[in-house]
């Protein structure tokens, strides 16, 4: 068994991309997890000011780097590494973490319970809610995340 995250963006403007996360059941039925926040579209990359283009990609553990160090204290009872999503196209070291606005991100996904244009609320919350489910079922089997656009 493994699992399968997406990414459903639906509102895309000059600026950032708004979402919703959903972990797919066997049955095909989407549980919703989280609401997402993202760079906004562009048709050529322009270094942190881009979301990464839609498709499927692995899920693996990341545990080096700047926000490995600063998540290993702030969440040091859950953390085992950041998510990290693999082979991206023209793209590195892209994550799923916290943050409120697309200030907060260089094409990693944002994450958060509240979310209105341009800002995404209680991300720590929902970060804590999300990390460990995903985290622990990527030491045990793949972990796949889709991002499909809507907007």
């Amino acid at each position: 068994i493994n699992m399968k995250l997406e990414v459903l963006r639906y509102k895309s403007d000059d600026n950032h991309t708004l979402g919703a996360l959903f972990e797919v059941k066997e049955d095909g039925s989407k549980e919703f997890m989280c609401y997402t926040l993202e760079d906004e579209h562009r048709d050529e990359k322009v270094m942190a000011k881009t979301r990464i283009p839609a498709g499927e990609y692995e899920i693996k553990l990341r545990t080096v780097g700047g926000f490995h160090a600063k998540y290993l204290k702030r969440f040091k009872n859950i953390h085992k590494g950041m998510l990290w999503l693999q082979d991206v196209p023209n793209f590195k070291w892209i994550l799923i973490h916290c943050g409120n606005t697309d200030a907060h991100t260089a094409g990693c996904l944002l994450v958060g319970q509240t979310q209105q244009d341009n800002f995404i609320g209680k991300s720590t919350k929902a970060y804590l809610n999300i990390y460990p489910r995903i985290a622990e079922a990527v030491e045990l089997e793949k972990v796949t995340i889709n991002y499909i656009d809507y907007a």
